[in-house]
């Protein structure tokens, strides 16, 4: 009598279909979150190289009348780029318009009047070191840039972004810098609108300040915010609806100091804040 061999299949184990529809569904939220939190930073990051521009002075065999300033970008993707254009577009400085070029090799920055170095890459320190005596303002974004040779550095801290200058960089590139908005009087926003479908009194609000970088881009608009409120009146979580980033920044952070009347339980109020509406 023969023997015979009973051969057990292996079976591979398969996550249930409504699993992988959920993971999949987390991972498209999660990039389109990184994405919008992207734009929104490139959308100050670009608002900070206008108003740097606008505080730099060049002499006039640099930037003759009515010659156009040109803004270039050396390094990282093409994405900021777009941003930096829809940003700027139709604005001016002094009478200059404006030319947003990518740079694709560091001998393109002798055309610029400004150069935002994306990038922390090898040959940055040498870029620097070619044009660190010409009429050219080098902005960067890496902890080292100011110590290579950099004017302005820009760093995110705690989710803010923020800047460092070299002053001694600016003085032996002949470059006069100041801060155009040091003279300004504030600005304050209207006074904010709770929308009807809130459920709390407001017992004290503080009036947000208007942005000195909103107001030399003549920023405006609306910023919908929603605000986790505790049971005894004080702001938990702010979350942005829609709004302008520089803008939303200034609203997020007056909200945060409202007080509503107190409650029974936590709820979550709407809020709009108007700026020179």
């Amino acid at each position: 009598m023969g023997l015979r061999r009973h051969y057990r299949g292996t079976r591979h184990w398969q996550p249930p279909a409504i699993a992988v529809l959920l993971i999949c569904i987390v991972l498209t939220w999660c990039a389109l979150a990184r994405t919008q939190q992207t734009a929104g930073q490139y959308q100050v990051e670009a608002a900070y190289l206008y108003n740097f521009a606008k505080a730099a002075r060049w002499s006039a065999e640099s930037l003759p009348v009515r010659a156009g300033l040109i803004i270039g970008v050396l390094g990282g993707d093409d994405d900021f780029v777009k941003v930096l254009r829809d940003v700027l577009a139709n604005k001016d400085i002094n009478g200059h318009t404006l030319e947003i070029r990518q740079l694709r090799s560091g001998e393109e920055v002798k055309f610029c009047h400004v150069v935002f170095f994306r990038t922390a890459e090898r040959t940055t320190r040498a870029v620097i070191a070619q044009f660190r005596k010409s009429n050219v303002l080098l902005v960067g974004e890496n902890k080292e840039f100011l110590n290579d040779g950099g004017m302005i550095n820009l760093k995110l801290d705690d989710r803010k972004i923020t800047y460092d200058i070299n002053t001694a960089a600016l003085e032996r590139a002949n470059l006069r810098y100041g801060e155009t908005n040091a003279g300004l009087v504030n600005n304050y926003a209207q006074i904010p609108e709770v929308q009807p479908e809130s459920s709390r009194s407001i017992a004290s609000r503080v009036t947000p300040d208007y942005p000195r970088l909103a107001t030399s881009l003549n920023l405006t608009g609306a910023v919908q915010l929603q605000a986790v409120v505790r049971a005894d009146g004080t702001v938990k979580q702010i979350k942005v609806i829609g709004g302008h980033p520089v803008l939303a920044e200034a609203a997020a952070a007056a909200l945060m100091k409202w007080r509503f009347e107190a409650g029974t339980k936590e709820t979550t109020e709407s809020v709009k804040i108007s700026f020179g509406e």
